[in-house]
């Protein structure tokens, strides 16, 4: 069963967040000495940011280790705060606020956070492009997750290892058409031991939490004989040790494909051959709480964060196309407490935030098919 969120903020509440948080424009340009002068002070405006700063430590447990680290997170904090009410001007079909990425700059989200590595678009490696499928017949909305062929949103924590986790949800996906089976596949396992590189020669090599690219862990898996689960090979959230077992190895891939472009076919790949790795750009996610998002400006030339679409529908409300519209599905690896359980929703047709630009698939067949050269699977 999918979960569902909350009702959204109302749009006096919007209009609030945006005005409060201009309001702290000074305070984010201040130094910790004028904050810690201010708060000494009693200024009003500062006072109330820092009042909300508690309940965000509360919150998301944080604890700093000095006044100067916790008034300069504070800075960062009040930073945020306008960020997030201009992401809501630029991007009012969803909601913008508060997140557990509130008190970190935009370097050190996209560094702790993100990780794909190179992300131009169609720089990530694959052979080739996938060929047309037919579109009649599509559903109108489709979920795999109400299929049973996701698992659980999983947390990647201070690691740029999102490529991994996008990686491994395509197989999971893959390996659940093949088989029936949904099987946890082991992120760690690509963390410590993938060292690939992109064969266009950008030498964009995967480098555990200083990122990747899923076409590279694909080629990888060719080479290394497949993949574990996570119960053999945990997940721990930086690099270690290669301690890859080819006896355990869970599931095989057989071969890879890029997904074309467009948004239809990208739908009918979705729809016939399961969940897709796709990269795009995230900068509108560091303040995103729920709702569609449908930026008006999102840069689709520079992707940094590999995720997973699932699914997608064709109604959802959007204030400015005056109607209902088309979205996407897409889980992240963020934890069950960002976004809406995990999940991202955003606008379908526009190519928003790149989203087309990097998409592949991998092919998985079981150990006793790979023996017998039965390709059973959905072959593309």
């Amino acid at each position: 069963m999918v979960a569902k969120r909350g009702h959204a903020l109302s749009c006096f509440a919007r209009v609030s967040l945006f005005l409060f948080a201009l309001t702290l424009s000074s305070a984010s340009e201040t130094t910790v000495q004028d904050i810690a002068r201010k708060l000494k002070l009693g200024d009003n405006h500062l006072l109330r940011t820092e009042k909300k700063f508690k309940v965000f430590m509360e919150n998301f447990g944080r604890r700093y280790s000095s006044r100067e680290d916790y008034l300069q997170r504070l800075e960062i904090f009040a930073g945020n705060m306008l960020k997030a009410a201009e992401n809501q001007a630029l991007d009012p079909t969803a909601i913008h606020g508060v997140t557990q990425f509130s008190d970190l700059t935009e370097d050190e989200f996209q560094r702790l956070y993100t990780g794909v590595n190179g992300g131009f678009p169609w720089n990530n490696g694959a052979a080739g492009v996938a060929p047309p499928l037919e579109l009649d017949g599509l559903p109108e909305d489709f979920d795999w997750r109400e299929k049973g062929a996701v698992t659980e949103v999983k947390m990647q924590g201070k690691c740029g290892s999102c490529w991994a986790f996008s990686t491994t949800g395509s197989i999971e996906g893959a390996n659940f058409i093949a088989t029936g089976k949904l099987l946890n596949l082991s992120e760690q396992q690509l963390v410590d031991c993938d060292n690939q590189c992109d064969i266009t020669g950008t030498k964009t090599c995967d480098n555990g939490c200083n990122g990747g690219l899923m076409t590279n862990a694909y080629n990888y898996l060719l080479q290394s004989g497949g993949l574990e689960e996570e119960s053999s090979y945990p997940y721990t959230g930086e690099k270690g040790e290669c301690k890859f077992d080819p006896g355990k190895v869970a599931v095989r891939i057989t071969n890879f494909t890029n997904i074309p472009m467009d948004e239809n076919q990208i739908a009918a790949y979705l729809v016939k051959h399961g969940p897709l790795a796709i990269g795009l750009n995230s900068i509108f996610m560091q303040t995103y709480i729920g709702g569609v998002s449908c930026p008006l400006i999102c840069s689709k030339k520079w992707l940094n964060h590999g995720v997973l679409l699932v699914g997608y529908r064709a109604k959802g409300f959007s204030i400015l196309r005056l109607g209902n519209k088309p979205y996407w599905i897409i889980k992240n690896s963020w934890g069950k407490r960002w976004g809406i359980d995990g999940y991202y929703k955003l606008c379908r047709g526009h190519g928003m935030c790149g989203m087309n630009t990097m998409v592949s698939a991998a092919m998985v067949t079981t150990q006793t098919q790979t023996k017998t050269s039965t390709q059973n699977y959905a072959s593309y």
